[in-house]
């Protein structure tokens, strides 16, 4: 069974250096690919190897299947880990490298000799078994440190940024392999990146992490449209969503407008129902909004007029089938919004932003809270 259950799970290094890892309470399920991410120092390292056992619990309990695992060694936990480096031995080949952990254990030769052929069939690297580390390029020597996970047939794999040493164009290939050998196995895998688009891509459900506390737990599609807090919704996504401080006040129809000094834009009766019940009328709170969800228009529509900025164009990112466009709305940040690559970009050149205010987002200006969630 690959069940994982961290239960209340804290790490500390000494006292007066405080919680790495704070009350940690996750249940991974068996078959499960599920992503940690964060920030550098966030933790979400040091929860993987406490899972690996490699990093003593300072409180809580951990479970793999129905065993408590606590002070269990890691060679008795049945999983195994794929590291950033690849910890590959250099004075020996990748037949031996695949090989040495299942030696370790006695199994028989000719087994031995069946499981490393069979791994490096599945891996694609069976022309390299003869060759030494040195003679690999990066995606093959990471393809060798996952053939010495694979070929113990673990119920639970352990990736610690495993695809960070790699450059952009094969990190995206061994993604793609990666989640591929997770169908083929069908084991749970646990999976720590800084890297949002391995998160989103590749996850199952996401972990987002920020100073060793769970920020949210949930599907890509959810953390994506449904941020927990503004961390959550600023960490995931690029570019980054637009962020924007006015005031809430009470319009026309019975709906709320959000106002800042140089504009209002009126909010639909869904999300202003929900504002008004938080008592959320005459206060200030920040307005979410991701730049595909932002539409150009030359000319105001008087129809939409109140879902309408005014924008000056700054600068044009070209990002091949997209441009990014840093636009002045009067906000102390610029505005981006993402536009066709062909846009016909003019320095100091306004436009009208069209505002679907259906996918806005309203965070509590105190608490950082989704005052939609």
């Amino acid at each position: 069974m690959g069940r994982i259950l961290l239960n209340h799970v804290e790490k500390r290094y000494g006292k007066e250096k405080g919680y790495v890892v704070k009350d940690f309470h996750l249940e991974i399920f068996d078959g499960e690919f599920l992503v940690m991410v964060g920030p550098s120092g966030c933790g979400k390292s040091t929860t993987l190897r406490m899972i690996a056992g490699l990093e003593d619990i300072t409180s809580g309990e951990l479970y793999i299947g129905d065993k408590l695992v606590n002070h269990l060694p890691p060679k008795d936990r049945d999983i195994a880990m794929v590291f950033q480096n690849y910890a590959l031995y250099p004075n020996m080949s990748v037949y031996e490298n695949i090989a040495f952990g299942l030696r370790l254990r006695k199994i028989p030769k000719h087994e031995i000799d069946q499981a490393v052929k069979k791994t490096s069939r599945t891996l694609e690297i069976e022309p390299y078994l003869e060759r030494k580390p040195k003679q690999l390029s990066g995606g093959q020597r990471q393809r060798v440190a996952l053939g010495r996970a694979i070929v113990r047939n673990p119920s639970v794999f352990l990736m610690d940024e495993p695809l960070s040493n790699l450059d952009a164009k094969l990190r995206v290939q061994m993604r793609t392999e990666i989640i591929k050998l997770h169908k083929q196995l069908g084991v749970t895998m646990v999976y720590v990146t800084h890297d949002q688009v391995e998160a989103m891509t590749m996850g199952h459900r996401i972990v987002v992490m920020k100073d060793g506390i769970i920020q949210q737990v949930d599907t890509p599609r959810m953390i994506y449209n449904n941020p927990r807090n503004m961390f959550v919704a600023g960490f995931i996504g690029a570019p980054p969503i637009n962020l924007l401080e006015g005031k809430l006040l009470e319009g026309a129809n019975g709906l709320l407008e959000f106002h800042t000094n140089r504009y209002y834009l009126t909010i639909p009766a869904n999300q202003s129902k929900v504002l008004m019940e938080k008592k959320k009328v005459n206060r200030t709170v920040i307005l979410g909004i991701r730049s595909e969800n932002i539409h150009l228009n030359s000319v105001v529509n008087e129809e939409n007029r109140h879902t309408q900025i005014v924008g000056t164009q700054k600068i044009g990112e070209l990002m091949g089938a997209d441009m990014y466009l840093y636009m002045d709305i009067g906000a102390p940040n610029l505005f981006i919004v993402r536009a066709r690559s062909d846009h016909d970009f003019v320095d100091d050149g306004n436009l009208m932003l069209n505002i679907d205010m259906q996918k806005t987002l309203f965070f509590d200006k105190d608490t950082t809270e989704n005052l939609l969630y």
